[in-house]
């Protein structure tokens, strides 16, 4: 090979590093970086929109009485807590929703505890829910009546069946995810059995457990706000369903928008502010979430 085209030996890089106690140059970020960043933000602006295509869907459509405008919904919501009507009926609506909440969580635990610590617990379980589970729950209503009559216990039994085979079935598939690892870790510290559940079964099944939560919250608001469409007619009950029924009745259609509004704006509320802050300060904080 010529002397020319023997290959050289690649060049020495040399670098200059900053000096110990040197201030460090941050590149700030753009406004559209922050926004992009910015969950919050970015929900805020799609509320908006949505607002803003009802308005113009309605306004196009010119007819209060099939779809009001957006401004007029907020207008009748407005009025109707200015009244006390609506308040009443959502004070009402969440009282019996935490009741049959809370009622069909304990019940889960009982129920998903039992399939832990035994076969038969677990067959049961699966069993239970595979039947159960397809089930709607606003299906139950005649059973409701014809055992506990109009009113609370009838309506408690329906949200029992719409949380709890969903929270106990997430539950219940969140513990036998737990990896092997993790469970001989805890039989290794030798842990009681109510530690091991507490440090490492419900930790490790956290996930799982709080899906089957918010599942179980979805499906006993709407159907509470079934439910009361029914019972409310009969017996007056006084919440949103009825709310939402009664103004049907006499074509106020703008406070029927409202009480859907209100159902909603619910919605996002316990999803965007309750629901995140138990997982930020859970499933985040564990590492267990990005």
């Amino acid at each position: 090979m010529p002397d020319d085209q023997v290959p050289t030996g690649r060049p020495e890089l040399f670098h200059q590093l900053a000096p110990a106690g040197s201030p460090v140059v941050e590149k700030p970020l753009t406004l559209w970086t922050r926004f992009c960043n910015n969950g919050a933000a970015r929900k805020a602006v799609l509320l908006l929109l949505l607002a803003a295509l009802w308005e113009i869907f309605a306004r196009s459509f010119n007819n209060s009485l099939l779809v009001p405008t957006f401004s007029q919904t907020v207008a009748a919501l407005f009025a109707s807590i200015s009244s006390g009507d609506l308040t009443r009926a959502a004070w009402h609506t969440i009282r019996m929703l935490l009741k049959g909440y809370i009622a069909g969580l304990l019940l889960a635990t009982a129920l998903t505890a039992f399939a832990s610590v035994s076969r038969i617990g677990s067959d049961l379980l699966e069993t239970l829910t595979s039947m159960f589970n397809p089930l709607p729950s606003i299906a139950l209503l005649p059973v409701a009546m014809i055992w506990f009559g109009l009113g609370e216990p009838s309506v408690i039994f329906v949200l029992i069946h719409a949380v709890l085979w969903s929270v106990a079935l997430n539950t219940h598939s969140g513990f036998r995810a737990v990896s092997p690892t993790l469970r001989m870790v805890g039989q290794n510290y030798g842990l009681s059995r109510a530690g091991y559940i507490a440090r490492i079964l419900i930790p490790g099944a956290f996930p799982s457990i709080l899906t089957g939560l918010k599942v179980g919250w979805a499906f006993a608001w709407r159907t509470l706000i079934a439910a009361e469409l029914v019972f409310g007619a009969s017996s007056e009950s006084g919440g949103l369903g009825w709310f939402i029924f009664e103004n049907k009745n006499q074509l106020s259609i703008p406070n029927v928008f409202a009480g859907l509004l209100t159902v909603m704006l619910f919605g996002l509320f316990v999803e965007n502010v309750i629901f995140r802050t138990v997982e930020q300060r859970t499933i985040r904080r564990w590492g267990m979430q990005s």
